[in-house]
């Protein structure tokens, strides 16, 4: 943990304007551990290795050791952003206020690269279709000009008095705030799950690809249990689980075969278990 210290005040950029920086963080991946052994009891440390533990735990959803580790991140990032990113109700959060502070001269402006078609497919996104070039850089001169005037009328009135929490009430949604956001390990790994996402909003992934190079960092094990048992899963439903097992064909199920394939052997009598309520 303490070779981690160093990463404390480093700060990632995000897209034009934003950024990410690690204010701090809790513990480690030894928290995780000592954490579930409190649970477990004594003797737990002979049965199973750490690192096999917090695979365990990742695998069957005990989550409670995973809230031992908590990180505290200062973002800055567009507003729109950020009313998506506040509907993970799991942290705690204290934002730059307008009503106290002017707001800074911000705007995000994506670059033309990233102005793409409405998706045909899904409602809330675009897909990969490039936009005609035309209305592109008609596009993108608009939100220059309207940030502009929009920030300017926004000085003005701030200078002939009205307050600061009515003169802001007009400012797009392209402007950057700031917030301090503090999170234990278990909910910024469901987070990081659905930000990661590929159909998770393009902007809104840079940031969660920031937070994660820290993350990696701090809790090594835990991480690649999350990506195996979480970020790179998939889940089936009942009748999917039936298909797939009803095509499966020269497929090897001794427990020998699965270790060499590359599970533990706590893995793969786990495994063995599954296929078996598969059948029923």
């Amino acid at each position: 943990m303490d070779d981690n210290k160093g990463l404390i005040d480093q700060e990632i950029k995000v897209l034009d304007r934003g950024f990410v920086r690690l204010v701090d963080f809790m513990g480690s991946d030894d928290s995780i551990v000592e954490a579930a052994r409190v649970s477990y009891g004594h003797g737990t440390k002979k049965r199973r290795e750490d690192r096999g533990l917090i695979r365990y735990l990742m695998r069957h959803q005990h989550t409670t050791p995973f809230e031992m580790v908590e990180f505290k991140f200062h973002v800055k990032l567009p507003i729109f952003i950020a009313r998506q990113w506040i509907r993970h109700r799991t942290a705690n959060v204290n934002e730059y206020s307008g009503r106290y502070s002017v707001m800074e001269d911000d705007f995000y402006v994506p670059r033309p690269e990233d102005i793409k078609q409405q998706s045909t497919t899904n409602r809330q996104g675009r897909e990969e279709a490039e936009v005609d070039p035309a209305v592109r850089e008609s596009f993108l001169a608009f939100l220059n000009t309207s940030n502009r005037h929009l920030y300017d009328e926004y000085l003005k009135a701030i200078d002939a008095g009205v307050a600061r929490e009515l003169a802001r009430i007009n400012l797009p949604l392209s402007l950057y705030t700031q917030w301090y956001w503090k999170i234990d390990l278990h909910n910024l790994f469901h987070f990081l799950k659905l930000r990661l996402d590929e159909h998770a909003q393009a902007e809104i992934r840079e940031y969660a690809k920031a937070m994660s190079h820290f993350v990696k960092q701090v809790v090594p094990v835990a991480w690649e249990a999350f990506e195996d048992y979480q970020l790179n899963a998939q889940q089936f439903s009942a009748v999917e689980l039936k298909l797939l097992f009803k095509n499966l064909k020269d497929f090897d199920q001794s427990e020998d075969a699965l270790v060499e394939a590359g599970l533990s052997k706590g893995e793969a009598r786990e495994f063995l278990e599954k296929l078996t309520r598969i059948k029923r």
